[in-house]
Formats: structure tokens, sequence, C-alpha cells
């Protein structure tokens, strides 16, 4: 039995699932409870595409389907998790993908309707799930909450993709979701920080307070340079933690050519994949764009499956780009496959990282090239039309 509880967010489609489970991870964040989101659901949603603008999240979002190798992978890494978990699951289950809920061992409802919510009301009790809160979602009121014990009840509002603050609801889930995942006989960082395989581990919170990261504030690129003189260049090294993926990049090729691991709540510690570049390569667990400019090369990688597996994608191959140029690497991936693309286009003169959230620049994390500073932002221009990037770079402090 798995010791950490996964509270799986269920409901009809078009309830709030996503943006609740949005609202809610970042109160937990902010009440320093660790846990990590699982995306159950084949359906291209994160954290970032409730922090990007909607034309943006058409152009990226790429809903695949599910499929019995999906619902395989999905109950596997619930199986072996290694932190709480939120867990979000499509709106209309068939019976083989209900056994995603098997794997969780607490549940929150929300519908915009009684219909929805005795509905999945049933299917928590089918499935053994302790129901922890009943929420009726509505698109225009307050949010009220009807009972605290034994199940939270009530109606909440404003679940909008536009909104990333909570209200009273949010806030009442989040106290009682930290109750669960707060561990009083286990410091669950300080458990995970001595199982890292290296003797160097970077943890992003207390990097952050090492650099005088303001409080609650997100990392600025500003901080990257300071950052990586905190550890020695070139020594093997472990990253824990939520940072952006270049504040991640940058500590792994700070570390280059010595190991890296980096900590992933499906399966622990582990090690970037290993990809190579050759002129022949062909796409199969990752496919790409690419985009050459007077100064750099712009790739865009993309997962071939919705539910990307580890061992899909380690020694898969990706296409050698003019060595003489910068590289940009772009698209929606898992740390351990982006840091292993970066790693990949090492040699390169510069490398350059783009977060999804500000899909008009990057952020340069690696260079040889006195004009490209580690940290340096650099903005594209792009055509909102077809959402691909035209046009050369600008340099900005």
């Amino acid at each position: 039995m798995n010791p950490f509880p996964a509270v799986v967010i269920g409901g009809p489609p078009h309830s709030g699932k996503s943006v609740l489970t949005y609202l809610l991870t970042r109160q937990l964040r902010a009440l320093r409870v660790e846990h990590y989101v699982l995306r159950a659901c084949p359906d291209g949603e994160g954290d970032w595409s409730q922090e990007t603008p909607p034309e943006r999240v058409r152009l990226l979002r790429q809903k695949g389907q599910f499929s019995q190798d999906f619902v395989d992978r999905v109950c596997r890494d619930l199986a072996q998790r290694h932190l709480p978990l939120i867990v979000d699951v499509g709106g209309k289950p068939t019976p083989d993908q209900e056994r995603i809920l098997d794997q969780c061992t607490h549940a929150v409802l929300i519908s915009a309707n009684e219909a929805g919510l005795k509905e999945w009301r049933d299917r928590f009790e089918r499935h053994g799930l302790p129901i922890i809160a009943e929420l009726r979602s509505v698109l225009i009121g307050e949010d009220r909450i009807d009972a605290e014990t034994p199940v939270l009840r009530g109606q909440i509002t404003n679940l909008e993709r536009s909104n990333r603050v909570g209200g009273p609801m949010v806030e009442a889930l989040a106290q009682r979701l930290q109750c669960l995942m707060t561990y009083a006989d286990a410091d669950l960082k300080t458990y995970h920080l001595s199982h890292a395989p290296t003797e160097l581990v970077v943890d992003v919170d207390h990097l952050a307070r090492w650099v005088e990261l303001p409080e609650q504030q997100h990392w600025q690129p500003e901080y990257l340079m300071h950052a990586l003189t905190y550890a020695p260049e070139g020594t093997p090294l472990s990253i824990y933690g939520r940072g952006p993926n270049w504040l991640y990049t940058a500590l792994a090729l700070h570390a280059a050519s010595h190991p890296v691991y980096l900590f992933d709540p499906r399966m622990g510690w582990v090690a970037p994949v290993t990809l190579h570049c050759t002129p022949a390569a062909a796409a199969d667990a990752v496919a790409w764009k690419i985009e050459p400019f007077p100064t750099h090369t712009w790739i865009e990688l993309t997962p071939t499956q919705p539910y990307l597996d580890y061992d899909d994608a380690n020694g898969a191959t990706l296409p050698a780009l003019d060595p003489a140029q910068g590289v940009v690497l772009s698209g929606k991936l898992p740390f351990w496959l982006l840091l292993g693309a970066a790693l990949a286009y090492r040699h390169h003169p510069w490398l350059g990282i783009v977060q999804a959230q500000q899909y008009d620049e990057c952020i340069v994390v690696m260079s040889r090239d006195a004009a490209y500073q580690p940290g340096a932002c650099f903005r594209f221009r792009t055509d909102p039309h077809h959402g691909t990037t035209v046009g050369s770079m600008t340099h900005e402090r």
C-alpha cells in the first residue's frame, strides 16, 4: 500500500475540474504542502494552460485519446507515487478508464447540477473512495460553505481560466488537503533529499532564499547568474523542487558533462533521458518543428504520445542542427526530456529555453558567446494567426 494520498478531482465535463485543480495546487504551494498534480486525462491541460492567453492555449494544446496503454501507464505511476498527488481525470470515464480510480485514496466531487453530483458520487462509492468534498459549480454568485464535516459541501464560483486566485471554498478545501497531505512523523523533503544520488543537491526552495528571491515571487531570469554560482561548475548534481524549466536546464548544463539527476514525483530520482543528434533522425517518441534564423535555430519538440514513458524516450534521436548557431528549445515537455534535449544540444554556441506562459520570448541558459549571457531574455515577434515564430530576436535586458 502506497503511504501517500492520491486525491482525484472528479465530475462531468465542463464542471471546472482543471481550473479547480490549478487553484488548489497554487494554494497548497503557498501553504508549503509537498505535492504534485498528475494529469490523468490526455487533454493537453496543465498549469501552463491556466497562465497562457486563450489563443495560445488553442495552438499549444494537443488533445490525445484515452487508450489501454495510457491508462496502464497512469495506473503504474499512481501506484509508485513518491509524493501526495492531486489527480485530474476525464469527465466521461469508461469502465477501463475507471481503473485509475482504484489507485486513488480520496475524492473531491464537483458538478454544475445534482445529476452530475449523483453520477460521480455513485462512481466514487463503487471504487471505495471516501469523498472529502462535494462542490456545486456555478458561473455567477458567491462561494458558500454549507457544511465542513464530515464532507465539505457548498457552492464554488468563478472557475474561469483567467482566475488565478481561489475564493473561500478553494481555501477551505486546500486546508482540508493540507491536513491530509502533511506528515507529522516524517519530513518528506528531508527523506527525498537524503536519498539523492549525488552528494550535492540543489533544493530549489533553498536556492530561492540563497539568491534572495522575494517571498512569494516567481523565479525571474535576472536571478539566474547568481543561482549558477551556488554549485561549482562541472560537479555531479541532483535538483529537487518546483522551479521554471529554464532554471532546471541551466543547472543541468552547469553540471555537464557530469551526472545530473532530478526528482520526478512519479519515478523518484531519475537522470535526464539520453538523446542523440543525427542528420538522419526520425520522429518516434518525440516529433519536432524547426525554423532557422540568422543567429539561431528554433526547434519545438512534441511528445508523440499523450502520456510519454521515460523508457520510450530514452535513446531517441533528435535532428542535428547548424553547429555554428545557437538553439532555442520550445515545447511542453517533462523536465527529464527537456534536460535531455538541452544536454544533446549543449555544444552549440548558446542555448535558450521557451516557457509556454511566455511563448514570445526565450531565456538564455548557456552560452560561450559574450553577446548571449545566461539570464538574458530575447523576445520573438510572433504571428498571432498561425502561432509560428517569425522575424528575428532582439536582446532585452
